[in-house]
């Protein structure tokens, strides 16, 4: 495999990224291409798409992992699930798989896109269009892995304690 790009964005350590692409869209990235993939040639077309997939290589991991299980942060890290029903990024091949959105083509051919969730320098082996009428699955479950985005923290404050908030204070 070759390294076509590398990402550039403020996630300078493991630390802060967002656990999932789409999940925090504000955050601009820009893919940088390697030399030998910087032409026009490469990206023609690709300004006709709002997303676009990301096939990268986990460069903070240590090495490729034989574990058959891991401890998924989202199951509080207790419970083992089988390697393949997870999006660790301790995996027989270290390669992971992100959905971002095209922003912008820049004059110099790199790409700004949001909703990344590599680390900056995190190389990058291929890019792919997002077809949505064969990548969008709505009905599909989502295992133990809920929606956050569907997610809503309901706040119950009882009325006996409610009565002793000042109204200004929420």
């Amino acid at each position: 495999m070759k390294i076509i790009a590398r990402i550039h964005n403020k996630f300078t350590s493991k630390f802060g990224i967002p656990r999932q692409s789409g999940l925090e869209n504000l955050t601009e990235s820009t893919i940088v291409f390697e030399n030998g993939f910087k032409s026009p040639d490469a990206i023609r077309g690709l300004e006709n798409y709002d997303y676009i997939w990301l096939l990268w290589l986990f460069s903070e991991c240590e090495g490729e992992s034989e574990a058959l299980t891991v401890r998924p942060p989202r199951l509080g890290g207790n419970t083992r699930m089988g390697v393949f029903a997870t999006r660790s990024p301790f995996r027989p091949n270290s390669i992971g798989l992100s959905c971002v959105k095209l922003k912008e083509i820049s004059a110099d051919g790199s790409l700004i896109v949001t909703g990344a969730d590599l680390m900056n320098g995190t190389p990058i082996i291929d890019i792919k269009p997002y077809l949505p009428y064969v990548d969008a699955h709505p009905e599909a479950s989502n295992g133990f892995a809920l929606a956050s985005k569907d997610e809503v923290l309901e706040v119950v404050i009882p009325d006996k304690i409610a009565k002793k908030i000042d109204a200004k204070t929420l």
